[in-house]
Formats: structure tokens, sequence, C-alpha cells
């Protein structure tokens, strides 16, 4: 039987890694195959329209795009013979999300697969099993598969949240803010997100109900209901730590139910792996017991760290979701225009680069009541962090973005040669942060992980107010002069807020009621 490599699979070992082991051949593990869709070509016909904003581009039911979109039962066939050739069990279908799981050992897999498995050693990943090169595939499957994710279970993202540092006199313009005074200041319309459920994807860490119980009673808020959806070996388990992924968890669930407390709030918790990541996302889309209705994503890397398989893939779940009118929103990340790689080039963080998201990015803000009386880039310096945002290297320029260009800090100002990224921002420093509980400690928090659920949360508000899902918002908001607060000043590292678009803040902060006209 003659195998080739899958495209995109290829896999390059992270600078400072280092074999420390052959991996045990008798170890079970679970790898994630992704398969291709039903009529592609309709897809792209349906997803031009939704793109472009199309007054007649009605989204689907999740129904409709199993039926319509999801993988073939002959393409299922042709991979249950390759598993039970190689004895691979299948541990879980899912036609609707064109995923296979398979079960098996090491030693199945590599031989299934055509790779080698290593233990590796990195100074900030730890420990992690790990492969170089290509996935290799039988004839028979090329073109079926379009990933294979698991083999390797390096950590693949990181959380977008920053705890604010020990009070410093000479910082003593601190303030900091609860959910409900920044959907007071961004004047949000009125609504609980009653009849919504909002999902949040989280990859390790958990978040304790006593936390979550005295945080809504301190606001003076019905606690909304929250469910732990475990997906592949993920669960809520609470490590204790603030500073770990508990500070990202608990914030995501807290500025959400704060804001839309009539909502439900489903908590997707997988492990921190492209396979995890792609899979917990996957489930919420394809989620028919929960069916959030905006999903929102606080975990992100640089396009660069992920392979074209994983990104294609996720791209293709970011795109069934704007298909069935799930809002999908993402943090931009918190390291500027370089998003903490260090090569001096800038870059942008993924899944925020995705066409398919809104890429939410970060300012820094004074007010009271319900004014907002000085809001400029979030930007802390070298240390403190910025927000995340530039020109993908991997996305083309969506329709809803075509005639920008991005300003840099020098004055230059280009045309956009890829998807610009954020989309819309909002407070995220840790010195403008937002008061929640973690792990029993009453804290200060900001990053970009907090704006992807408090425009999520609005999104739910909306939602609910209107009795049906706005569905993918980026060419309404695009189109919708104005409504959002526009930023004109600061900077990210390479790039400088304009009036209009631009690569830090995005078309700018909220102005919900605004939001709620323009969609």
């Amino acid at each position: 039987m003659t195998k080739h490599p899958l495209p995109g699979s290829e896999r390059k070992l992270a600078p400072g890694s280092k074999v420390v082991a052959q991996c045990d051949p008798s170890e079970a593990i679970q790898v994630v195959v992704v398969l291709r869709r039903k009529d592609e070509q309709q897809f792209d016909q349906l997803m031009k329209k939704i793109e472009a904003g199309a007054p007649d581009a009605r989204p689907l039911t999740r129904e409709e795009l199993e039926q319509r979109f999801g993988a073939s039962a002959d393409d299922v066939a042709k991979l249950k013979a390759f598993a039970s050739q190689h004895r691979l069990a299948v541990v879980r279908e899912d036609a609707s999300a064109r995923t296979v799981v398979l079960g098996g050992s090491i030693d199945q897999f590599q031989k299934a697969f055509d790779v080698q498995l290593h233990d590796y050693e990195h100074h900030s990943m730890g420990r992690f099993r790990g492969r170089t090169g290509a996935i290799s595939l039988p004839d028979d499957l090329h073109g079926v598969v379009k990933a294979v994710l698991g083999l390797d279970d390096r950590p693949q993202a990181r959380p977008h949240f920053r705890i604010r540092p020990p009070f410093q006199a000479a910082r003593a313009q601190q303030t900091s803010f609860t959910p409900l005074q920044l959907a007071s200041l961004y004047h949000f319309p009125q609504g609980d997100g009653s009849g919504q459920c909002i999902g949040i994807i989280e990859l390790g860490g958990g978040y304790r109900k006593a936390d979550l119980d005295s945080y809504f009673s301190s606001l003076g808020v019905q606690a909304p209901k929250v469910v732990a959806v475990g997906v592949d070996q993920g669960g809520n388990h609470p490590t204790g730590d603030p500073n770990g992924p508990d500070g990202e968890v608990t914030l995501d669930v807290e500025i959400a139910g704060a804001i839309a407390p009539g909502a439900s709030i489903a908590v997707y918790f997988t492990t921190n792996s492209d396979a995890g990541f792609i899979d917990a996302v996957s489930r919420a889309v394809h989620d028919t017991a929960n069916k959030p209705s905006v999903i929102s994503i606080s975990w992100g890397a640089p396009e660069s760290v992920w392979t074209a398989q994983s990104m294609n893939a996720f791209n293709d779940v970011l795109q069934s979701a704007a298909a069935i009118g799930v809002t999908v929103c993402a943090a931009s990340g918190d390291s500027g225009s370089n998003d903490g790689v260090s090569d001096g080039g800038d870059h942008v963080d993924f899944p925020a680069s995705s066409p398919y998201v809104l890429a939410c990015g970060g300012t820094s803000l004074q007010g009271s009541g319900q004014t907002v009386t000085h809001e400029v880039v979030w930007n802390d310096g070298a240390n403190g962090g910025a927000s995340g945002g530039g020109v993908s290297g991997t996305f083309a320029v969506p329709a809803w973005q075509e005639g920008l260009s991005a300003s840099g800090v020098r004055g230059a100002k280009r045309a956009l040669t890829g998807r610009g990224v954020p989309d819309v921002a909002g407070d995220a420093s840790p010195l403008t942060g937002y008061d929640v509980i973690v792990d029993g400690s009453n804290t200060v928090v900001g990053g970009t992980s907090a704006v992807a659920p408090l425009w999520a949360a609005l999104i739910a508000r909306i939602n609910g107010a209107k009795g049906a899902p706005v569905g993918f918002v980026n060419p309404k908001l695009y189109k919708a002069a104005g409504a959002c607060n526009d930023i004109t000043q600061g900077n990210n590292g390479s790039y400088a807020a304009t009036a209009g678009w631009d690569a830090c803040t995005g078309l700018g902060s909220p102005n919900g009621a605004k939001v709620a006209a323009a969609l």
C-alpha cells in the first residue's frame, strides 16, 4: 500500500526542545481525525453570502449543517476500515463535526501513520510527546482526511490574562471596575441574556462554585446556571493557583455571568494541545444539548507555532460556527505587535486571526457612571502587556476589511495584505482592570482574555432581547460606522491607533446600544 504525506502536517521541533526518551510503545493514546465536508462547493457559496453580509444569507440549523455538510458515510467507512486494519479502536464518531476519535497504542499509531514519537523536554513547555516531519496516509484516504491531531501533545496555547502586579506608588492612577460598571460605561442595552447559552473554552484549570456564588452575590446578581462539559480528557479541575489557568476560567465565567446572568454558561474543558483545543471548540459549535449562541475563547498562540493542518481544521470549525449563526469572540493576545515572539518581526495570534471570529483587542480606560473620560490603546510597557494586533500572514483580507490600511507608529499607512487584527476592543489593562474573585481571593485582572467574555455577554444580551442570534457579526459591524468608540491614541509596539479601524483596537470599544442597533 503506497502512502503519501498529509499536506500541512509537517511538525518542526520547537527551538530549545531536546529528546529525553523513546515513547513507551504500549502506552494508550487517542487521536482526533478530521474528515472533509460533503458538498464543499455548495458550502463555499453559502459562506460567500454570509461573509458579504447578504440579506438573504440565512444561517443553517445544526441539523441542516450535519445533513448537508457533515462527513459522508462513505468517508467515515473508509477511515474505519483503515483503523481496523491497524487494530485501532473507534472511540467516538461525530458526522456533524466531521471527527472520528481513534484509540490505540503508540506502536499502533506509529505504524498506521508512519511517524516516530519521542518524549521531549522544553524549558517553558515542560515534558511532552512530539514528532517531527509529516504524517503519511494511504491513497484511499488522500483528500478524505483533512487533519490528524493528537499524536503530538505539546502545549499549544496560552491564556491571555494578567493579574495586576502589587501596588506601586508611581502608578497611583490604578482603578478597577466590576463587569456591571463596564457594561454601564459602555452603554450595554438592558437585558440579562435569558434564553441564551454562552460557551466558554478552557484548556485547563477550573472554577470553584463557592467563588462564583460569593462573587455574584457581592454584585447583587442572581447566579447564572454554569455547566462543565468535559472534552477528551478534560474536566473542571481547579488547581488552587490563581496565577495558573484557574485565573482564566474564573475570570471568563464571572465576567460573562455578571453581565448576562439570565444566560446559561457552558464551560468546555479540554487538554492544552492542538487536538484538545480544536475538539473543544468543535464540541461547543455542534452541541445540540446546550446550544451556545455565542462562544468566548481567551486562549491562543502566534500563527507561527501552528501547523497548517491544525490551523485549517480549526478555521473550518469556526466557519461552521458562522454558518449556523454562532458568534465567536476571541482574545487578540497580551504581548503587543510581536505576540511574544522574539524574532524581531510582527505576529498575530490565532484563533483571533481567523476571519470567522470577532477578534477582541485591549484598551486602558478611565471613567465613571456612564461616561468614559479617557480611553487609549492598552500598552503598559515591555513587561506590563499590550493589545495584540497586526496583519495575518495566513489569512487573506476578508470582504468586510477591503480598502483598510494599518498605520505604523512612524506614521506610514500600509494597505492590508492579510486579515487585520483585532476587530473590536474593550478595557484590558490590569491597571484599569476587572474586580474578580479567584480561588477565594479578591483580585484585579486584565488582559484581552477579559474582552472576549465582555463582548460575548453583550452579544448574549442582544440575542436575548432579539429572540434570535445575531450570528456572524463582522460584516455588519464594519458597515455600521460609529457603533464603537473610536480609539485614536496609543500604540501596541509597531502599530498606532488612528481614526477608524486600526491594528491595535480595531473599530474600537463597544457602545452597546449602537452595537445592538447595528446588529
